[in-house]
């Protein structure tokens, strides 16, 4: 699994493109100067990185994503568990619930997950 890291202003910045795409270099370089107070080559930098990275591509001045929002969501999630848990969801999940306590709502989705899956 290919590791995908993302900062705050990244994740912010990524969030924009996903909210407008497909967008043109431009409109984008306008929102961010807006949004974000940035200049045009701080827009354009922090999208070639992010391009380079294989998240979005810039083709002909229109920007697109070629991983939605949810894939990297959840490629970062599985990167966490593998990092911090050994890759045992278990494990995840009995630390998680030391701290905070899942809902009867929480656990009806948990348990509809797990049907669906088997």
């Amino acid at each position: 699994m290919e590791e995908i890291r993302l900062g705050a202003v990244e994740s912010r910045f990524a969030d924009i493109i996903w909210e407008n795409e497909p967008i043109s270099s431009g409109e984008l370089v306008k929102i961010c100067e807006k949004e974000l107070t940035w200049k045009k080559s701080t827009t354009y930098t922090v999208l070639k990185k992010l391009c380079e990275k294989g998240i979005f591509q810039n083709e002909k001045g229109i920007v697109t994503s070629l991983v939605s929002k949810e894939e990297l969501s959840s490629r970062q999630s599985e990167q966490f568990v593998e990092e911090n848990f050994k890759g045992s969801l278990p494990a995840f999940i009995a630390a998680f619930t030391k701290r905070k306590a899942l809902s009867e709502k929480d656990l009806k989705e948990i348990r509809k997950m797990l049907e669906e899956v088997e």
